[in-house]
């Protein structure tokens, strides 16, 4: 496939007719797509959300924080340089905190959901957000080193967040995120609504782009973007596969493109 002029127009192919199939059949407007991107991976359920006016977010107050810092923390990482080492110690250490705030709020979540069971404490959105917003960062800090050490011939060997001062600068703006989506101001919360499907789409890219060039054996072959544009567009015709396939069980299943209807 990275080869072949045949497989490599097939993909373009694919791709094009994949993408204007969904197109056709998501709901239409740029929200109604991130919609049906959110729909894909998130439960969306209302009372989970954040509102734009009053319209649920395309992904609930967990799956907000978690893509949209993650893809924050892949721009901001990536922008350092291809480093191709995981966190440092320290930095892994808090990530690690995070990723265990996540699970605990995420199981004390779940309990709302079941009659009788016992829960540690009100479950609510604002901390939802904060722990997904956490859990994306570590996303984003695990899988920028992981590709770049994949695809790049020259990645860098230092670590992806290795200095106090890169930690508190990507902290500070996983505040500004957080507070913007809080805020609930719709010339806010617009664009990062619109944002969350593409944070989605580019996160499940990038991780199947990794995983295209490992099973082709083709690691560390390329030296600049454009070159990498096979593995590239295959990992987002298989992202934009899941997807597709995704959405239409989920809504031959329910018939609707509304979100679950889960207490908050």
């Amino acid at each position: 496939m990275f080869r072949s002029l045949f497989w490599k127009a097939l993909l373009v192919l694919f791709t094009l007719v994949l993408l204007g199939v969904w197109l056709i059949e998501t709901p239409p407007g740029l929200l109604g797509k991130a919609d049906a991107v959110g729909y894909a991976v998130c439960h969306r359920a209302p009372a989970r959300s954040f509102l734009l006016g009053d319209r649920p977010l395309p992904l609930c107050a967990r799956c907000s924080g978690t893509f949209l810092s993650g893809l924050m923390t892949l721009i901001f990482i990536l922008r350092l340089g291809r480093r191709g080492e995981l966190p440092d110690l320290k930095t892994s250490l808090l990530l690690g905190v995070f990723a265990v705030a996540f699970g605990l709020d995420g199981v004390n979540s779940l309990a709302h959901t079941l009659p009788g069971a016992p829960s540690l404490y009100p479950s609510q959105n604002w901390l939802r957000l904060l722990t997904g917003t956490g859990v994306g960062m570590g996303i984003g800090a695990l899988l920028a080193p992981v590709f770049n050490q994949a695809l790049w011939a020259n990645f860098d060997s230092r670590p992806s967040l290795g200095s106090w001062r890169e930690l508190l600068t990507l902290l500070g703006l996983a505040a500004l995120l957080d507070l913007a989506i809080l805020s609930e101001n719709p010339f806010l919360v617009y664009p990062l609504a619109v944002l969350s499907g593409l944070a989605v789409l580019s996160i499940l890219t990038l991780t199947y782009s990794t995983l295209w060039v490992l099973f082709f054996k083709r690691e560390n072959r390329y030296h600049q973007w454009r070159e990498a544009w096979v593995p590239l567009l295959a990992g987002f015709a298989t992202a934009l596969s899941q997807i597709a396939l995704l959405d239409a069980v989920r809504f031959i299943l329910t018939g609707t493109w509304s979100g679950f209807n889960l207490p908050g």
